[in-house]
């Protein structure tokens, strides 16, 4: 899923802090135990998403897409004292296998799972001047997500998207539902005026959006 060049990559995989030893842990039962495990976000843009975290210093994170629970660890890094992760997940029976990574990694007690539709789990969440918002779920409904969250975002929060560059797809001749659907998303988000947007080419693309 990377955009790099492998030896491109591999140069910044090696001039980074090292992976925490329960990420480690996550990244390797990821592989071993699921079956699409390239939807991990891994060491370096987990690495990207803590940093961001940490200069933000958040009291309040939602995601939308929990998979198995390393993004959502690497966010909760920057949270200030007191703060706290809401992240959804569409598949409950990844319930015991998401407690057993918040409980490795000590953060049962900053992260709030949720399960079920993401529309319907921000409906009654109900979630107000959020600091940073993190999308990787379903890929054709990330407008749809974005379009949710940008009113409860708070002024100078961040908006963060994944794979918005779709495997290169979005920059070339495809013309697959997913890739459009990216696309859309892609130049929507570029002719907003109510944020600032920049797509860093890490692994598949993310998009950072600083709400004004």
């Amino acid at each position: 899923m990377e955009i790099l060049p492998h030896d491109l990559q591999e140069y910044l995989d090696n001039h980074l802090d090292p992976e925490p030893e329960g990420l480690q842990k996550i990244n390797r039962d990821t592989y071993l135990k699921m079956l699409k495990p390239n939807m991990l976000s891994g060491h370096y843009q987990g690495r990207v998403l803590s940093m961001l975290s940490k200069m933000l210093q958040p009291k309040l994170i939602l995601e939308i897409g929990t998979f198995t629970g390393y993004s959502a660890i690497c966010l909760s890094e920057g949270l200030m004292e007191g703060g706290i992760l809401h992240t959804i997940e569409v598949n409950r029976e990844l319930e015991e296998m998401l407690n057993s990574h918040y409980k490795l990694t000590n953060v049962e007690k900053k992260v709030q799972q949720h399960f079920g539709p993401a529309e319907a789990v921000l409906a009654d969440l109900e979630l107000n001047n959020i600091d940073l918002v993190f999308i990787d779920a379903d890929k054709r409904n990330n407008l749809t997500y974005f379009e949710l969250v940008l009113d409860k975002v708070r002024p100078g929060g961040l908006i963060i998207i994944d794979n918005v560059l779709w495997k290169g797809k979005v920059y070339g001749d495809e013309k697959d539902a997913d890739t459009e659907s990216f696309r859309k998303l892609n130049e929507h988000i570029a002719v907003n005026t109510q944020v600032e947007k920049l797509i860093l080419p890490v692994r598949d693309g993310l998009m950072i959006i600083r709400k004004k």
